[in-house]
């Protein structure tokens, strides 16, 4: 029998595997400067706010820092999966230092007044927007699959290691040198990242087809996102979990000012305690997963969230109410890092920035949306009873788990597939011809109708979020045997970007419909046809043929 304190200490290791490889190493180093910087400049604008405004503008601060997120997140991840994930990286980190640069300057020439500082808080913030899900996608490229929940926890860790000393630090460099300084440290700490991406030689491998457009490949992503049952479960939570907790990390400021009575040094030994809570709660998430389901994890991690965040709204103690957010930062990152492991787990490589966007973009909108709401809130009513109607809110909140549970394990195989058909084209194709039609027919023994009509509806969310559109199942009136499926896609580029898009668990869907067709596998019967096929027509005998011109190669993706 293994001896128990040898498998706890391998156990412990185990979180930090990841940084074995020199090139997460390197990058994770760097974030957790960068992340120093982000915090320092949080607790700065804060600061500066309780000087300049009143208490909801001070929230508005949270709101301008995670707005980005919300907004930017989401193109952020379709350019993230469209192109170099590195370069795209590189671009947000130097928007954000030439935006901290900036406030620098202006912050030194006087002219930062309240609302000068949320726009370039809103700004620094969209940088951060556009380098982080080109980030958390590559994070799969640097470490194998067996480290990847290790390395995304990791990744929270940096951010929380930062939280732990860098509000204190953004605490005295205020109380020092003013805010200029704390901006200033800001700019100059996003540079080592910023190399770090830089000196990173990522292996590009050249896409067969052309990368999507913009709005398409948002699209794309969004319908991932809408037809695939764990991003959609994870992105109501991660909403409702973020309107419901907002109001700790909004209101941090005011909890020091006015509950505490204490100073800018208050507030920093206050997030420096969250996030010393925050480091503990993600190294506890390899663990968590090996032994609690998500969904269990979550629930009673937002559960001990909304007792301590009631704590803290009763408390007048610095010592309690440190304690109370140091228990509220482990059990908050217990819960955001099992979100994202389980969007990074249950989706394929060719949308997890979108996706992985997508869920930030909920989680942060919830943020940034209750950051709003709970300054509303002390405004009319104090802040303590803010922070008690957001603790009831948050206890009452794995009752949503009933409705939405979290996948209980999440080992879905998605692994991308080549598939060996080639297409049978006699038409002269260009990448936009289109729209193409796909009808697929089924001979089905009547007996079995209801079993394979359900294993189609199961289909059918591999097909929509993989790029068809407007699926249909159809059952023939002469012949009830015979049932005819039936989806299209806007071009022929479209069709064949869609299988490049297989993984196992899609063939696996569609094995499990196939084991219901009684055709035999010579006879069964698969058309694609190019619908208002126009463009495929001579109008006269001496128009050219487009058969002799350039024509797409057809392929097997």
């Amino acid at each position: 029998m293994a001896d128990p304190a040898q498998v706890r200490a391998k156990s412990g290791w185990k979180a930090f595997e990841p940084l074995r490889d020199s090139t997460f190493r390197n990058i994770w180093t760097a974030s957790l400067l960068s992340n120093f910087g982000q915090l320092v400049l949080g607790v700065a604008a804060a600061w500066e706010m309780t000087r300049l405004a009143s208490a909801g503008m001070v929230a508005l601060v949270q709101t301008a820092l995670m707005l980005p997120l919300m907004l930017v997140a989401v193109p952020a991840g379709a350019i993230a999966d469209m192109f170099d994930r590195r370069k795209i990286a590189m671009t947000g980190l130097a928007f954000s230092t030439l935006a901290a640069a900036t406030l620098t300057l202006l912050s030194t020439a006087g002219l930062a007044g309240p609302w000068v500082l949320l726009t370039f808080c809103f700004l620094i913030g969209g940088g951060v927007a556009l380098y982080s899900p080109a980030w958390q996608a590559s994070i799969s490229e640097q470490v194998p699959p067996e480290h990847l929940p290790a390395a995304v926890s990791l990744g929270s860790v940096s951010y929380n290691i930062a939280r732990s000393f860098g509000p204190a630090l953004g605490g005295v460099i205020v109380l020092a040198f003013g805010a200029k300084a704390a901006f200033a440290t800001n700019a100059l700490l996003y540079l080592p990242l910023l190399g770090a991406f830089f000196l990173w030689k990522r292996r590009s491998v050249v896409p067969r087809l052309p990368p999507e457009r913009l709005p398409r490949a948002i699209v794309s992503g969004l319908r991932y996102a809408i037809h695939a049952p764990s991003v959609r479960t994870v992105m109501i939570r991660a909403v409702a979990f973020g309107l419901l907790g907002a109001a700790t990390a909004a209101l941090t400021p005011l909890v020091a000012r006015d509950l505490l009575h204490g100073n800018a040094a208050t507030y920093g030994l206050l997030l420096g305690a969250t996030g010393v809570g925050a480091v503990i709660g993600a190294l506890m998430v390899s663990d968590l997963r090996d032994r609690i389901s998500p969904e269990n994890s979550v629930r009673i991690a937002t559960v001990v969230v909304g007792l301590m965040v009631l704590v803290t709204g009763l408390s007048r103690s610095v010592p309690l109410t440190m304690a109370a957010m140091a228990v509220a930062g482990a059990a908050n990152m217990v819960t955001i890092s099992m979100l994202n492991v389980v969007i990074q787990l249950s989706v394929p490589r060719w949308v997890t920035a979108r996706s992985l966007a997508w869920y930030q973009s909920s989680l942060t909108g919830g943020l940034a949306f209750g950051s709003w709401f709970w300054g509303q809130v002390t405004t009319d009513h104090g802040i303590a009873t803010a922070l008690v109607a957001s603790a009831i809110g948050l206890l009452l909140s794995p009752l949503l788990g009933l409705v939405l549970p979290l996948p209980g394990v999440v080992d879905s195989d998605v692994s991308l597939v080549e598939l060996s058909n080639e297409p049978d084209v006699a038409l002269a194709l260009t990448h936009r011809s289109g729209p193409i039609v796909v009808e697929i027919d089924y001979k089905v023994d009547p007996d079995e109708a209801r079993s394979f009509y359900d294993a189609m509806l199961a289909l059918q969310g591999a097909r929509l979020r993989n790029g068809a559109f407007e699926w249909s199942i159809a059952r023939d009136l002469a012949d009830v045997a015979l049932w005819t499926e039936r989806f299209h896609f806007p071009t022929w580029q479209d069709y064949l970007r869609q299988r490049t898009r297989f993984t196992q668990a899609d063939l696996a869907m569609q094995a499990a419909a196939d084991a219901y067709n009684g055709f035999a596998p010579g006879d069964r019967v698969l058309r694609r046809r190019l619908e208002r096929p126009l463009g495929s027509v001579r109008w006269r005998a001496e128009t050219p043929d487009p058969r002799n011109g350039p024509t797409l190669g057809i392929y097997a993706p």
